[in-house]
């Protein structure tokens, strides 16, 4: 896959530049301003180390900027892999509040780290950065009008999960606690990864790369947060699942083999259109017969394809799909079945298949201790009403590399505001309200503050 994105794309737009620009003035002279009142003393783990008013004052500050590059990155996206523009504009913005970066990660990944003016333990944030490949249609006047090559197709380029909300409100986290670095105890690493939705064809990448690459090397974190864009959430909400909390994904290739033959003559054909529908069909029967039915899972198949004219019985079908888990024994489980269905309607049939599963994106699984410790500063910063804990949902992440690698937590940001209703995630109107921008950074710079004021225990 090529971006199809002209070359002068990729200096940093205007708008870009601007914000970054009134971001960096900020930052100085945040320090001051976020001090807490003389003679008060920090309080002590289960406490904030910042108050609730000075950390809205400090978000407040970098809100407007903050937004304006959120514009900036959602007009122009780029897709897994190719976040060549999007890197630049994060790149610089981090050189511009201080802090040591490193590009290049993960090929256009970068990792920057803050370190406080204390000793103490390094914690990690991460944000994803690449778009989709999917045609915009909100209206919104900052839509994406860009275009792409993928799989080989000319393309629409849109940020249809709120990648662009995650990589702005990551920025603006980096703003707020650059300017009161000198109340840090402890060192901040902020991860801004590419390709978390699957890097193109024949490339590897994502988050499994960045740490073969370094991510958490220097410092290692003792923790590491991030949030997502949840258009059913209202703005200023948040939600969380203890535990098992994404579902695994892997993904699968089915051959069925048959022989070919005219229509009008299916007894000198091996018919593989019927076998395959009697494979689907039985596929069905793993979820409802073969797994407790207190173990949750999903196995879809997504494209059966055969044939070229209609009164021809093909020589074969190709089935695609998805399973997913969130254990790897029932995911286990799954494979062994599939296979074992396949094998015995076929040879039923009279025909052959290939069967292949592709690389397994594990489960996200959010800490619990750590979850437990951390909601307490959700409920501080929104509100009890605001903070939900919510079952686990179906959909795959690949920051649950990093939460495999040290304890971590993923926080649900709503997104719906006033305005137009969002279509779901991955769809062409998928819409995140610009006040999901300050809420975020809201919630991660709180999150850090308290998890190094604690002593990151």
């Amino acid at each position: 896959m090529t971006d199809t994105m002209p070359a002068g794309r990729i200096t940093v737009a205007g708008v870009a530049v601007a914000a970054l620009a009134a971001l960096a003035l900020l930052a100085p002279g945040a320090r001051a301003q976020v001090r807490p009142p003389a003679g008060a003393q920090p309080r002590a783990a289960t406490g904030a180390a910042l108050d609730t008013a000075a950390l809205r004052a400090a978000v407040e500050r970098v809100a407007a900027a903050t937004i304006e590059i959120r514009h900036d990155l959602h007009q122009h996206p780029e897709l897994g892999n190719r976040e060549v523009r999007t890197s630049l504009v994060v790149a610089e913005r981090l050189r511009a509040l201080g802090l040591e970066v490193r590009t290049g990660v993960a090929r256009t990944g970068v990792v920057a780290v803050l370190r406080g003016a204390r000793p103490g333990p390094a914690v990690a944030l991460r944000a994803d950065m690449d778009a989709l490949p999917v045609t915009e249609a909100t209206g919104l006047p900052y839509r994406s009008t860009a275009r792409a090559t993928y799989s080989g197709q000319e393309v629409g380029v849109m940020h249809a999960c709120g990648h662009d909300v995650h990589t702005s409100v990551l920025l603006g986290t980096a703003a707020v606690l650059a300017g009161m670095r000198d109340r840090l105890a402890g060192s901040v690493v902020f991860v801004f990864q590419p390709a978390e939705e699957g890097p193109p064809a024949g490339e590897d990448g994502g988050a499994e790369v960045m740490l073969a690459e370094g991510a958490f090397r220097d410092p290692r974190p003792s923790a590491v947060f991030a949030l997502h864009t949840d258009p059913e959430l209202p703005v200023g909400a948040y939600s969380y699942t203890p535990g098992p909390a994404l579902a695994s994904a892997a993904s699968f290739t089915a051959v069925v083999r048959g022989r070919q033959a005219h229509g009008a003559r299916p007894d000198l054909a091996v018919d593989p259109i019927v076998t395959a529908a009697q494979v689907v069909l039985a596929l069905q029967t793993i979820r409802s017969r073969n797994l407790s039915p207190f173990a949750p899972s999903v196995l879809t198949v997504g494209i059966l394809r055969a044939g070229e004219r209609a009164n021809i019985i093909p020589a074969e079908a190709r089935l695609e799909g998805t399973i997913r888990t969130y254990d790897s024994a029932v995911e286990d489980t799954v494979k062994r079945r599939m296979r074992e269905i396949f094998e015995g309607t076929t040879r039923a049939a009279g025909a052959a298949f290939t069967l292949e599963f592709g690389r397994s994106l594990p489960a996200l699984v959010n800490d619990r201790a750590l979850t437990a410790r951390m909601v307490p500063t959700l409920v501080r910063v929104a509100g009890e009403a605001n903070v939900r804990e919510v079952p686990p949902k179906s959909f795959s992440e690949d920051f649950s590399y990093f939460a495999n690698e040290v304890p971590g937590l993923m926080l649900w940001l709503g997104v719906q505001g006033p305005g137009p209703v969002s279509g779901p995630l991955h769809s062409p109107t998928f819409v995140a309200d610009d006040g999901a921008v300050p809420a975020g950074i809201r919630a991660m710079a709180a999150l850090v503050v308290d998890y190094l004021g604690g002593g990151g225990r």
